[in-house]
């Protein structure tokens, strides 16, 4: 008669295999999800500090126009003239008299700069044109 032997304590594992799998989802889900930004946020605007910056709400098509330091306007990824910028807003308050438009104005640029696209927005139609900032000191 053939007995076979008892296992002894000092064979038990513990699988890794579910949480290694686990570990790796959570490194693609995270490298994905920051992948996942837009054109004009990222890019190279030093946006002014404010105490009370927060999240803008929920907007339907909102227009982001950034002002760089030189007082270029830039307006999805692509440098646009006043009147250019003026033609766009138009057209999109005619679809939209609620349209949203975001205006995010490099820190070193002339203030007069940033004006004078809040201006344009404002002459357009846009209600409350957003100025970005950064939460910060």
């Amino acid at each position: 008669m053939i007995l076979s032997a008892q296992p002894t304590g000092s064979d038990i594992a513990i699988d890794l295999t579910p949480v290694i799998d686990m570990v790796f989802n959570l490194l693609i889900f995270f490298l994905v999800a920051t992948s996942f930004q837009q054109v004009e946020r990222e890019m190279k605007i030093a946006l002014p500090h404010a105490t009370s910056a927060g999240p803008i709400s929920a907007m339907l098509k909102e227009i982001v126009v950034n002002v760089d330091a030189a007082g270029g306007i830039i307006v999805s990824g692509r440098p646009v003239a006043a009147e250019e910028l003026r033609t766009l807003v138009n057209e999109a308050v005619a679809v939209n008299a609620d349209q949203k438009v975001t205006v995010r104005g490099d820190r070193t640029t002339a203030y007069a700069n940033i004006v004078a696209v809040l201006d344009i927005c404002k002459g357009s139609g846009v209600q409350e044109p957003y100025l970005d900032t950064i939460l910060g000191d």
